[in-house]
Parts: C-alpha cells; sequence; structure tokens
C-alpha cells in the first residue's frame, strides 16, 4: 500500500521563467464559432469559386484579361468600405471584358516600427486591441462586399487569422516583409486561393521566386483548426502563386525591369509573369504617381506584353492620408496608413488599363 509523505510535495515553480513578458491573457473565439454566426451565403461561396477560378486562368495564360487589385491601402470604417466597395463594382462590370477587378481589403498592416496594426488588431483605432470584435467586423465587411458580387483581395500577415476569413478571400498576397518567411510559404502552400509574393523590401526578386517554389510544394506545420485546437495542417502546395514587383531601392516596373524578373523565374522553371505594384517604391512613396506608373505599364500592356498579368493600385474614397490622433475626428475617406489616390482618380486609370488590354488582343 502506498503511504503518503507526511509533508506535501512542494509545488514547482516555473512564474520566474515562463510568461514573464506577458501582461494578459485574453480568450479567442473560435474560427467555427465565428463562420456559425457569419455564414457563407451560396451567391457569395459560387463568387468566391468563380473569381478565384478566373484569377488561376488568367496566371495559367488561359484568360488574357488582367487582374487589378485596387482598393484602400487598409480598411478602418466599414461604411465607407462599402461606399467605394459600390462605386467599384460599377467599374468592374463596366470593364469586365477587359479587367478582372479585385478590391483590395486589407485588416492587417506590417509596421517597420510600431503603429496601428489594422481593422481586425485595433478596430476602434484606440488601442483597445478589441480583436474578437475586429475578427468578426473583417468577415462582415467580407460579406457585405461580396454580396455586391466584387471578388475581394488581402494581405495575409497573422498566421492565425485566415481560419477566420480566408474562406472569403479570392486572391491574397505575402507582404515584402513576410515573402522571405517560412511560416508564410507554408501558409501559402495550404491557402485555397492564388497567392501573390512581394519582392524583398531592397527590391530583391529572389526571394519571391523562392517563396513561389516553396509554396508549390508540400509542407507539414503546426496550426490552429476552425475549432480552435492546435494541429498538425499537411498542405499540397499552391500552383497559382506569381510575383508581384512593388519596388525597392529603386522602382522595379519598367520593361527592363519586367524582363529580369521573368529571367529569374524562367530560370528557376517557373512561368514568366509579373504584377505590377504601382505603390509604393515603384511610385517613391508619392501617390498620385501611381498615375504615371500605371499609365507607363499600361504602355508596355498595350505593346503586346503578355507576361504583366496583373496591377495593384491603391485608391480610397478621397486622396491623401491621415493620422489618427486621439479626440480629433477623422477625415471621410481618407486612408489612415498609406497616401491612396481618390476615386476619381482611379477610374481613368483602370479605364486606361482596359484600352491598354484591347490594344494587346489586336496586336496579338
Amino acid at each position: 500500500m502506498h503511504t503518503r509523505p507526511a509533508t506535501p510535495l512542494s509545488t514547482h515553480d516555473t512564474t520566474r521563467i515562463d510568461d514573464t513578458r506577458i501582461g494578459a491573457v485574453r480568450p479567442l473565439i473560435t474560427p467555427a464559432l465565428l463562420e456559425e454566426w457569419l455564414p457563407v451565403p451560396p451567391p457569395a461561396l459560387a463568387l468566391v469559386e468563380r473569381s478565384r477560378n478566373a484569377i488561376s486562368r488568367v496566371l495559367q495564360g488561359a484568360d488574357d484579361r488582367l487582374i487589378v487589385v485596387v482598393g484602400p491601402c487598409s480598411i478602418h470604417d466599414h461604411a465607407q468600405a462599402m461606399d467605394y466597395a459600390r462605386q467599384l463594382k460599377v467599374q468592374a462590370d463596366a470593364l469586365q471584358g477587359e479587367l478582372l477587378v479585385v478590391m483590395r481589403v486589407y485588416f492587417e498592416k506590417p509596421r517597420t516600427t510600431v503603429g496601428w496594426k489594422g481593422y481586425i488588431n485595433d478596430p476602434r483605432l484606440d488601442g483597445s486591441f478589441a480583436i474578437n470584435e475586429g475578427l468578426e467586423m473583417a468577415r462582415q465587411l467580407l460579406l457585405d462586399v461580396l454580396a455586391l458580387g466584387l471578388p475581394v483581395g488581402t494581405e495575409f500577415l497573422d498566421l492565425l487569422s485566415p481560419q477566420f476569413i480566408s474562406d472569403l478571400v479570392s486572391w491574397g498576397a505575402i507582404g515584402a516583409r513576410t515573402t522571405e518567411s517560412q511560416s508564410h510559404r507554408q501558409l501559402a502552400s495550404g491557402l485555397s486561393c492564388p497567392v501573390g509574393f512581394k519582392n524583398g523590401t531592397d527590391g530583391g526578386i529572389k526571394v519571391a521566386t523562392d517563396a513561389i517554389q516553396a509554396a508549390q510544394a508540400a509542407h507539414a506545420f503546426m496550426g490552429m483548426t476552425k475549432m480552435g485546437q492546435a494541429a498538425i495542417f499537411e498542405t499540397r502546395g499552391n500552383a497559382d502563386c506569381h510575383v508581384i514587383l512593388r519596388g525597392g531601392k529603386q522602382t522595379n516596373y519598367a520593361a527592363a525591369d519586367v524582363n529580369a524578373a521573368c529571367a529569374l523565374l524562367k530560370g528557376a522553371g517557373l512561368r514568366e509573369q509579373v504584377m505590377i505594384d504601382v505603390s509604393h517604391a515603384n511610385s517613391s512613396k508619392q501617390h498620385q504617381r501611381q498615375i504615371t506608373v500605371a499609365a507607363e505599364v499600361a504602355e508596355q500592356i498595350a505593346a503586346g506584353d503578355q507576361r504583366i498579368t496583373g496591377l495593384m493600385i491603391e485608391s480610397h474614397l478621397n486622396e491623401g492620408r491621415q493620422d489618427i490622433v486621439a479626440g480629433q475626428p477623422l477625415q471621410h475617406g481618407v486612408s489612415v496608413t498609406d497616401a491612396c489616390i481618390s476615386f476619381e482618380q482611379t477610374v481613368p486609370v483602370l479605364q486606361g488599363l482596359a484600352a491598354a488590354v484591347r490594344a494587346r488582343r489586336a496586336a496579338a
């Protein structure tokens, strides 16, 4: 018979070495519960499936339209995002023969140091970090945009948030800061949508071609299921990945840059195709230069370059940007992250790109 010791053993104290820099741990809603609250209606499901297939066909060379991912640098207000979406839908319908328009709906923002991390992380814009609320608001916005008949694209930054919203996304991006991240390459290998990898912040293309090769392969990694359980995911690989040229130490949207990028892709055994981000370093962080850059890219397309499969444009209701200042109201329809061109300025850019696609067809 086992005899208990007269003196209880001391509880092993790990508080000196575990979670020493954690200030709080709060409960997180599960993806499954959020999907039960906000399920995908059949029309939205059909749109996501149809638009993913259409983007894939462009990437595979079976559709000569131009993918245009256009919208605010980041989302910070539901009503303003929907106002933008309604106006964009009119243009998307008018130009659907030439352009495959995807609304840019970015909820997560990478920061060089610190700052507002986006709609999911801090939806109230006040440092309260109501993440559960942000996840619900983000999913609701995606459903509302899809209900208009407009597909959406977003950047995948956090490794867990895709479980809450990725079923509604038609196209995804991996940013310049995370293209070299093994975790993001593994994530892309399991995502159900086409994914664009941006070149590195220094302008290096090889990190993006390496990322495509990695994302095309099968991987096994740890993650969270829809039910909120830790699990090991085994992916099949993603054949719909591509490079996004966003500039670096200098711009990289000119014909010579496209040639250089495609030569690197060819050398890696990958499809010779690029999407060009006319913002960021390609516009030298001057938002109005996006208009000029888009026009110069349109000239390359009109001249017959089939390798340019898409463009990215940062555009909001009104141009410019603003800071979030406590107690100070925000200007309507103005970005709170990178500066954007206005929607009024965006319309002729879209029309010019559509004209370029028509010219490319005529030259073929």
